[in-house]
């Protein structure tokens, strides 16, 4: 098998059926689409989400806390805390627990949350070190936003840009290598935006104003988020590519290695479904963040537009981070580099 998501066909047939005993105080159960899961506790529910960090090396303990954390608010929950398991290969140093706990760390701390315990080990078959975080929100019974709820007439809106994770992780990782072919102030603005990750204040501001759905771009990039957001509600969007905003420097590096920006993970980037489009982008911005519309729910089916011609949205089969590092990997053996 390849890197990436297991697919939607490969879930429904090897993953979906086999959830234990459906209960009645969980409110949102595992599906396509859904990053969360709600557990009714009175007049609050438990917000949870897991996520693994397999394609960055630098940074991974930031990007575990702040990715999990993203999927507790765009549910519109608080963080409250994460539970952080290292599963660190053979080859690591013995200080690269502590490195990676300090990244994980100051996210938490920027956050508001607790690092509530985990477990650490280090174990054979790894070619590097792996990170995985739960994240668990609390939020009221009455607010918490279910990521299937997107309904035909919602406006759909983006935050920030595409391929943002996946520029930071790239520039960071790979930096050696890009750099024989990106300036290097492009390249040192690619790799701040490891900075601009987190979704949890848009999440939460945009959820107080009014929402259908939420969904944090992650891995399979903006065209994935789509798919998700439009398969979790059993609905359709209706895109307009141009307007979907992608900044210099990550052009500039898809372009180098010949990758989509539109598929590269794209953590930071928040899709928005909403009614009440212009009261969420006045709060959003309110906050110093870019936020725009992109298009439409519709009942079907989904399409991109792009120059006056359209075509079917189909997600990537797998993220365009993987075949950018295939890629840099081959660059650094040809010129005898490595990062």
């Amino acid at each position: 098998m390849r890197p990436g998501k297991l697919t939607p066909a490969e879930l429904a047939d090897y993953v979906f059926p086999h959830r234990g005993v459906l209960r009645k105080d969980v409110l949102v159960h595992a599906a396509f689409g859904q990053d969360t899961s709600v557990v009714e506790f009175g007049d609050e529910v438990a917000v949870l989400s897991t996520d693994p960090i397999t394609g960055a090396g630098r940074h991974a303990g930031w990007l575990a806390v702040q990715i999990a954390s993203n999927d507790v608010a765009v549910s519109g929950a608080v963080p409250v805390g994460v539970l952080i398991t290292l599963l660190l290969a053979r080859s690591s140093a013995a200080h690269d627990a502590q490195t990676l706990m300090e990244d994980a760390d100051r996210a938490a701390q920027g956050l508001g949350a607790e690092i509530l315990g985990g477990h650490s080990e280090v174990t054979d078959g790894l070619v590097r070190s792996l990170v995985v975080v739960t994240a668990l929100g609390r939020a009221r019974r009455d607010r918490f936003v279910n990521s299937a709820g997107a309904r035909p007439g919602d406006a759909v809106l983006l935050t920030k840009s595409a391929g943002l994770e996946g520029t930071a992780v790239l520039a960071s990782d790979f930096a050696t290598a890009l750099s024989q072919r990106l300036p290097p102030d492009a390249l040192e603005k690619a790799q701040s935006l490891i900075e601009h990750i987190s979704v949890v204040p848009e999440a939460l501001a945009a959820a107080a104003v009014g929402v259908s759905a939420m969904h944090d771009a992650t891995e399979g990039g903006v065209l994935g988020a789509l798919a998700e957001l439009a398969g979790a509600a059993g609905v359709a969007v209706d895109v307009d590519v141009g307007r979907i905003p992608v900044l210099p420097e990550t052009r500039a590096i898809c372009d180098a290695l010949g990758i989509d920006p539109l598929g590269l993970v794209s953590s930071g980037a928040l899709l928005i479904a909403t009614s009440n489009a212009k009261a969420v982008v006045r709060a959003v911005r309110a906050l110093g963040v870019q936020v725009v519309e992109i298009g439409r729910v519709v009942s079907g089916p989904s399409q991109l537009r792009e120059g006056g011609v359209a075509r079917p949205l189909v997600p990537p089969d797998r993220d365009a981070l993987w075949e950018a590092i295939e890629r840099t990997e081959k660059w650094s053996e040809r010129s005898g580099t490595s990062d």
